[in-house]
């Protein structure tokens, strides 16, 4: 095995199992202020331990890491497809479409974990009205909610696009697999500038880099919203923002907005420090902390590799097993297909 192999490896394994742990390291404080995760933890939250407003079990997927195995499972059947199935065949497979399929399994209790046909504990209103919408239509192109609702919801599930579909494709699918629920153009690039960054960090581009070319699709796809959101996300200083709030000399907002949870994870790659303190800080910021976790994991995940998110966190995670397997399955499928 190559070196660039294990690269790849390793920083895929760490983008998905990033996205989980930042997702579930921030499930403990979701909705909770700055100020109140301050005075209870100071340094704050370093292990992953459940609980939280939904009382989570510890290391348990919310419907971050919920709604990212969605889109992961379509593309390991594209895969599958395109190895077994003929030409045609694999033009027709559409990845958006399964990846709704699959989010409409979770929204309708068909999921690990999960009592059959029951609800899940947290779903954003834009993956609620998207996905019942798909429902009825099973059209991705036609479900969005539409223009005016720009919520995290689609940026926190993208990921498996930007490690596993390459060149136009990435674009054009991290584009309609957002839209499927978010088709806003604030979102629909955002995940497309996103997943820029997390290939080139996967090919071993440097994070100033990467963010340079996340900035060039989203100037490329005219979303001069998003473009803004990533320059101001290399102004800021996590540790500074962790330490003396969100609103400390800088008017940082932590709640559900697509381009705020960007922004974020945006200060988060560029931080110097390790996975785990720079997590810790994103997390420590308050609001939605759980999805902002998960962006900002993904990232710090596709820079850092396995090896260097903390074992102690790698062994609470629900779907760890699964996601390492089902990555490592598709890495092999592209290589022998060339």
């Amino acid at each position: 095995m190559t070196s660039s192999t294990n690269q790849r490896i390793s920083k895929t394994l760490g983008a998905l199992l990033g996205v989980h742990c930042g997702d579930s390291l921030g499930a403990t404080l979701e909705f909770m202020p700055w100020s109140d995760i301050i005075r209870k933890h100071p340094k704050g939250l370093r292990e992953i331990v459940g609980g939280g407003h939904f009382d989570w079990p510890a290391g348990h997927a919310t419907d971050d890491t919920d709604l990212t195995r969605a889109v992961l499972l379509a593309y390991r059947d594209y895969e599958e497809n395109k190895q077994a199935g003929s030409t045609q065949s694999v033009k027709e497979f559409n990845v958006a479409k399964a990846a709704a399929e699959y989010s409409l399994q979770w929204r309708m209790g068909q999921w690990p974990g999960r009592e059959k046909g029951s609800r899940p504990n947290d779903i954003g209103g834009a993956t609620d009205t998207g996905l019942h919408n798909y429902k009825r239509l099973r059209d991705p192109t036609r479900s969005g909610v539409g223009f005016g609702s720009a919520g995290n919801g689609s940026l926190m599930r993208c990921i498996p696009t930007g490690l596993f579909a390459s060149g136009e494709r990435r674009q054009n699918e991290s584009i309609a697999i957002s839209g499927f629920t978010h088709n806003d153009p604030r979102c629909t690039v955002s995940c497309a500038s996103y997943n820029e960054i997390v290939a080139a960090l996967v090919d071993g581009k440097s994070p100033r880099e990467a963010v340079e070319i996340g900035k060039t699709i989203s100037n490329r796809l005219g979303c001069d919203k998003v473009t803004t959101a990533i320059i101001e996300g290399e102004t800021l200083q996590l540790s500074k923002i962790a330490s003396e709030g969100p609103r400390g000399g800088m008017d940082v907002s932590t709640h559900g907005y697509v381009l705020n949870a960007l922004r974020i994870s945006i200060a988060a790659l560029l931080d110097p420090r390790s996975f785990e303190d720079a997590l810790i800080d994103v997390v420590r910021l308050g609001g939605d902390t759980d999805t902002n976790g998960a962006i900002a994991g993904g990232l710090l995940g596709a820079r850092d590799g396995i090896e260097n998110i903390p074992l102690r966190w790698l062994e609470k995670l629900q779907f760890r097993k699964e996601f390492e397997e089902v990555a490592t399955h598709i890495l092999q499928l592209q290589q022998q297909s060339g």
